[in-house]
């Protein structure tokens, strides 16, 4: 869940490092003045189409940034599109996850799943059980029954 006042301090990190206004803001990403003012008085929420705008027309800002303030602020190398605007980093308190490769080329081989699994030995002195019906299913979805 985005937490809507850490929300707002990360659009306005957004406007200071561009060096535009809210107005401006808006215009460049093609949502309505009044839709952005609500949102920075923290009347209204972020909507999905919102954040997918701002992530289309500044490339610098990063999806997790913006949303939850985990990665960093610019995400890329680039100086911004203003001339006045400053190139700072701003990064997260908390370092990103690391993810283990799946496969490499050097891992064992699993054994075959089938082998791993062991069936119990079942007599016919143990257990007397008798047959009660017998169901076919045909590769059509159809199927039969019978009854010995």
């Amino acid at each position: 869940m985005v937490n809507i006042e850490d929300f707002i301090k990360r659009l306005e990190i957004i406007l200071e490092y561009y060096g535009v206004n809210a107005s401006s803001f808006a215009d460049n990403i093609g949502v309505q003045r009044s839709s952005l003012s609500h949102l920075l008085s923290g009347r209204n929420k972020p909507s999905l189409d919102f954040i997918l705008k701002i992530l289309e027309v500044y490339p610098e800002v990063d999806l997790y940034w913006i949303l939850n303030g985990k990665g960093s602020f610019p995400k890329l190398a680039s100086k911004p599109s203003s001339n006045n605007a400053q190139a700072t980093q701003i990064t997260s308190p908390t370092p990103e996850p690391t993810i283990a490769p799946l496969f490499t080329e050097d891992s064992e081989l699993i054994p075959d799943p089938k082998a791993a699994i062991s069936t119990p030995s079942i007599t016919n002195s143990t257990i007397e059980t008798e047959i009660d019906k017998i169901v076919i299913f045909y590769k059509d979805g159809t199927f039969k029954s019978y009854r010995p």
